[in-house]
């Protein structure tokens, strides 16, 4: 038997290495010159590594913390001891803890709303939902104008979901919302560092997970292989790369974000889209302000910071254990990360740099700036994950994991379970290689 594996990310890699640990032939075509897709790693001092991509883990990431032990990788805490910054519209302030200098009762009546949106949510099957046709019709934006009465609840608002899923809230449905907040395990542990899903980064960074298992894979893995085609024909599919390339196998599992397998051209044709035009990108770029050291911490400060003005929308302390560099990592998203992309980059680290001395005027010069612009990433077409706009959910989640004959599908988009984390790209490399060696033992018996 034998597969071809379109995407290295981890959930390409995932299946991969499920796939040829149970001995099927196995060949991985990566349009990038480099494996881990949405994970990606920035050297910011000899042998320190900071995230330029996914990076946080918590707890409830089984599939990964088991997937980091198998590799001899761990996790490491995420620093965020000392007081916050806040620039929210009445001044720069520093606050004990995270919790915004905003209206407490306003800000409770939202998350109470928020909550009862995800409890009504059906995590397995969204479109499910008791009322899924109009959560799916509504944006979060629409939303927010007809419940979110107090001014600071709407200036919190966007703010709030572009840092849990780098969404603006007038491109995602009301029900794509409530199931990423619900299937990542609820707002509470979304949104915690200590006991929730940022408590932890991986050890030298996470791109490292991603390298480790294409080590494992060696000559499996070809790079810059962009696809083109995917054919079934005779039994067989064979898969076109813009290199000319054709490479053929018994199944193909595609495992790159849906607006990517939408572009690729299926014979026959598909019974459902991968992604419609409603179907948005992360709206994501990530700052690195590299420092000889966190000097905050000699002033009482996290490196946490809100801002309502941008760009950076927050700023977290990212620096490798042990010292090497501090590192204060800033994420520009919503409508906002379209704005600050189309910047020039010396633009870009002007601003970056002006809303940093302002949040943070005692500190030097830094010694290095990095951009990371997810929003026009040809092979990833944004960053957290796809942002699923109106309608999205009723016409393409019956469809996301559903084989279209020999082709099947992963990714974190594809998962119910995480969906937009790197837990949900890992148990969808699971799934979708338990899948394939399934059906060829179906197929085998049957013979």
């Amino acid at each position: 038997m034998s597969v071809v594996v379109i995407g290295a990310g981890l959930a390409g890699l995932t299946a991969a290495t499920d796939l040829a640990a149970a001995g099927v032939e196995t060949t991985v075509l990566e349009a990038r010159d480099r494996v881990g897709g949405r994970t990606h790693g920035i050297e910011v001092a000899p042998g320190a590594w900071a995230d330029a991509g996914a990076a946080y883990l918590g707890d409830r990431h089984t599939e990964l913390h088991k997937l980091l032990a198998g590799l001899g990788l761990s996790a490491t805490p995420t620093a965020m001891w000392g007081g916050s910054r806040f620039a929210l519209g009445s001044g720069e302030k520093t606050r004990a803890g995270r919790f915004p200098p905003l209206n407490a009762v306003a800000l409770g009546e939202l998350f109470d709303l928020l909550y009862d949106l995800t409890a009504r949510v059906r995590p397995d099957a969204p479109w499910r939902t008791p009322d899924a046709a109009a959560l799916d019709t509504v944006t979060a934006a629409e939303w927010a104008a007809g419940n979110l009465r107090h001014p600071d609840a709407r200036l919190f608002f966007p703010l709030f979901l572009g840092e849990m899923m780098a969404a603006d809230p007038a491109s995602v449905s009301v029900l794509h919302m409530a199931l990423y907040l619900r299937s990542g395990g609820g707002i509470r542990y979304l949104n915690a560092f200590a006991g929730g899903a940022q408590q932890d980064r991986v050890l030298g960074g996470a791109h490292q997970v991603a390298e480790r298992l294409a080590a494992q894979l060696g000559a499996r893995i070809r790079l810059n292989r962009p696809v083109h085609a995917i054919h079934q024909h005779g039994g067989r599919v064979s898969v076109h790369t813009g290199t000319g390339e054709q490479h053929h196998g018994d199944a193909v599992v595609v495992a790159v974000p849906p607006v990517l397998a939408q572009a690729i051209d299926y014979r026959p044709g598909l019974p459902a889209p991968r992604a419609t035009t409603a179907t948005g990108r992360g709206c994501a770029v990530k700052v690195q302000i590299v420092y000889r050291e966190p000097y905050w911490h000699a002033h009482g400060l996290s490196g946490w910071s809100v801002s309502a003005t941008g760009p950076l929308l927050s700023t977290v302390d990212d620096s490798p254990p042990g010292g090497g560099a501090g590192v204060l990592t800033g994420f520009v998203t919503g409508a906002e990360a379209y704005r600050f992309a189309a910047l020039d980059p010396a633009a870009r680290e002007a601003e970056a740099l002006h809303q940093v001395a302002e949040l943070f005027p005692r500190l030097p010069a830094p010694v290095a700036v990095h951009v990371s612009d997810w929003v026009n990433e040809p092979y990833s077409r944004g960053c957290y994950a796809a942002v699923f706009g109106p309608g999205d959910w009723s016409r393409l989640g019956p469809h996301l994991s559903t084989p279209h004959g020999r082709v099947h599908w992963a990714g974190t988009e594809t998962s119910t379970e995480f969906f937009g984390l790197m837990e949900g790209a890992i148990r969808s490399g699971h799934r979708v290689a338990a899948e394939i060696l399934s059906s060829h033992e179906t197929a085998r018996r049957k013979r």
